[in-house]
């Protein structure tokens, strides 16, 4: 009995330790920060603005201001909505504009890539790089494009084009090249530079742009405490931010592996903040916990919100691994397969492609798009399991092994759900 006794107490204690040791947050640094409130979606200044706007209107100021606000309501809810009217009041910009056309068609283009409206955004900044002015401003979104095209040499080309170490643009973009090509250190030092710059000009809106930026990459190092520290600066500066919170949410669940807390946190953001994804991670959650009603119920409000027409193509990656993991309907997730990558092919557009090959039995095709699209051309951890997967099946086991080896330091990305997954090549 003593002997059980001591096993017990020793067990005890090195799980103790190793909570301890795997502890970074606080409920008393971030609690503060969940009083949700519902955000503002009107101004007696936006009203002016916008009630200047008519069916027949040549207000060309008002659709400007307009717009912007609209983009600024949307990012404080995730409303759809406001996106969509947004791209509206744009558009009758871009339509009715004598000067300043290339600023309304940048505009434009920059929301139509918040809509995964990949080619259309190229369409409005090749029209900006033709009419001229801003050039620099124009160049720095054809970057941003061929980036999300998976036009790497032509992004490349653009990024060179406006290199300045002085410039916050440039080195915020410089940090998505070097994540892109996997250096991930160049990366985060690119990014330091550029959160320096935005604290010096004090302009809040690029502070916490940089801060939960800077936050993500600390996360793919595997620096949890700088990564949370710096989702704490931004929610300082936004009590509101519900990305922030989502960071915190997620180092808590797959840091901390303590999922009731996590989902305390994200039900706080999703009381006034309804992007459909937010909804998806909860039901991630629940599942994790064996929680089949609560994972039903968010799982429920993903679709509910996303079966909207508005969100187009958003949540097509989304949905595809739904198709693929939890619905099990692996031709329709073929099908949307093949439409991302129409839309954006990229290395993530044909692993998905690979994917519902794999589902449907056909191991050899999906070998055929690995080697061809997704081979050497990403480092994303989510994209290099779905090639281990694809190479297990056709008994490749070296390639496996390596990808395996580093697969198993990138759980905290991938979440604690795909733990079993990747043990499991």
């Amino acid at each position: 009995m003593k002997q059980l006794l001591y096993i017990s107490l020793f067990t005890l204690f090195f799980s103790c330790q190793s909570e301890t040791k795997n502890k970074i947050t606080k409920a008393d640094d971030y609690n503060q920060f969940l009083n949700s409130e519902a955000p503002e979606t009107s101004s007696k200044y936006f009203d002016l603005w916008n009630s200047k706007i008519k069916p027949d209107s040549i207000q060309l100021t008002s659709f400007g201001v307009v717009a912007g606000q609209y983009d600024a309501y949307f990012k404080a809810t995730g409303d759809i909505e406001y996106l969509k009217k947004a791209e509206q009041a744009l558009e009758k910009a871009v339509e009715i504009a004598a000067i300043g056309r290339a600023g309304y068609r940048r505009a434009l283009a920059r929301n139509y890539i918040s809509q995964h409206k990949f080619k259309e955004a190229l369409v409005q900044a090749e029209h900006a790089q033709k009419i001229g002015g801003g050039l620099e401003e124009t160049q720095s979104l054809l970057f941003d494009v061929h980036m999300e095209l998976g036009n790497y040499t032509l992004a490349k080309n653009y990024l060179d084009s406006i290199t300045n170490l002085k410039d916050f643009g440039f080195l915020i973009r410089a940090a998505k090249w070097n994540d892109y090509k996997g250096d991930l250190t160049s990366t985060i030092n690119y990014m330091e530079q550029a959160t320096k710059k935005a604290e010096n000009t004090k302009n809040e809106a690029l502070m916490l742009w940089s801060y939960t930026n800077l936050a993500d990459y600390y996360g793919h190092d595997g620096n949890i405490k700088k990564s949370y520290q710096f989702y704490l600066k931004a929610l300082k500066l936004d009590n509101q931010n519900a990305y922030a919170k989502k960071g915190i949410a997620w180092i808590v669940f797959s840091h901390e592996q303590n999922p009731e807390e996590a989902l305390r946190i994200l039900d706080a953001v999703t009381k006034n903040y309804n992007a459909p994804d937010y909804f998806l991670l909860k039901h991630e959650i629940a599942a994790y916990m064996g929680n089949k009603k609560e994972s039903a119920i968010n799982l429920d409000a993903y679709f509910t919100n996303v079966k909207n027409p508005k969100y187009g193509d958003m949540y097509n990656a989304y949905n595809i691994d739904l198709l693929l993991n939890t619905t099990a309907q692996p031709k329709q997730a073929l099908k949307l397969s093949e439409r991302e990558v129409a839309n954006r092919p990229t290395a993530e557009s044909y692993h998905f492609l690979a994917a519902s090959y794999l589902k449907l039995g056909d191991k050899e095709k999906a070998l055929q798009i690995v080697e061809n699209y997704i081979e050497g051309k990403t480092f994303e951890p989510a994209i290099l399991l779905t090639a281990a997967e694809v190479y297990k099946m056709n008994g490749q086991d070296g390639r496996v092994k390596i990808l395996k080896d580093e697969l198993s330091e990138a759980i905290y990305e991938l979440g604690p759900s795909m733990k079993s997954k990747i043990e499991a090549l």
